[in-house]
């Protein structure tokens, strides 16, 4: 029994160690300060033995080609600070329109910088490897952003390849506005802005609930569906050399994803 004033001595133990509860692969997401959907999105996807851990970013609640742009400024110390004694496989930053915006080589430069272990990655460059994958040529692209938002991410579309028949974008403000749009909404809003010729629907946003009903606006539309958040954990995960095929997300998640092209 111990007894105040006295000093603990413990016994020698031998405590028993694994590779802990995340053995497979260990993925880090640098999100919006304002972002309410990826969080729970990523749980939702990943599979047993796959680590997902968060930090974020502080952003203006108020979503503008100037507000993403600042972003890049405080990209490697976020990346530094997602469990560095783990070293995680991949490290993103979870955000489509920021990694237009701020460009893809700049923010994986930074996040290179702050975490030289894991493979930098970014939203939107998931969101291109999944069309590619899909073998998309022609797709429609529903948003919740402004229109100047709208106009950079249709260029920086154009610029890989893709054929925009259509962008359509809710012209709302901010981070929070986006993560409360229902999934019924986006789910009728995909449907409404489909077009016949195109090859796929792509939903643009990490922090909205489209990865919700993914599945559903693919079986109602016969056609891929690509989500922010679906995209980019596909890719994270075949970059992190997780295979898994996963069901109720999409049909990305039935491909292998081996010719992804490697980044920095």
């Amino acid at each position: 029994m111990y007894k105040s004033g006295e000093t603990v001595a413990s016994r020698t133990w031998a405590p028993i160690l694994d590779e802990g509860r995340h053995h497979r692969a260990r993925l880090g997401f640098i999100l919006m300060s304002t972002d309410l959907a990826a969080e729970a999105d990523f749980f939702d996807i990943a599979p047993e033995g796959v680590a997902i851990h968060i930090t974020r970013l502080k952003t203006d609640d108020y979503t503008t080609n100037e507000t993403l742009s600042q972003h890049v400024l405080h990209m490697a110390d976020a990346a530094s600070r997602i469990q560095p004694d783990m070293k995680p496989d991949v490290i993103s930053y979870s955000c489509t329109s920021g990694s237009i915006v701020c460009g893809e080589m700049a923010v994986m430069e930074q996040i290179k910088k702050g975490a030289p272990y894991a493979k930098p990655m970014t939203l939107v460059t998931g969101v291109v490897d999944a069309l590619q994958e899909l073998g998309v040529k022609k797709l429609v692209v529903g948003t919740p952003y402004l229109d100047e938002i709208n106009t950079a991410e249709a260029e920086f579309l154009l610029s890989k390849g893709f054929e925009v028949l259509d962008i359509q974008g809710l012209n709302l403000t901010t981070g929070c506005e986006f993560g409360q749009v229902t999934p019924d909404y986006w789910k009728t809003f995909a449907q409404e802005i489909d077009d016949p010729e195109a090859d796929a629907i792509f939903l643009s946003c990490g922090g909205i609930r489209s990865v919700e009903v993914a599945q559903e606006i693919e079986d109602i539309t016969g056609k891929p569906v690509v989500t922010s958040n679906q995209a980019q954990m596909w890719s994270c995960l075949r970059r992190a050399g997780i295979n898994d095929e996963i069901d109720g997300f999409g049909q990305i998640f039935k491909r292998a994803g081996n010719n992804l092209k490697s980044t920095l």
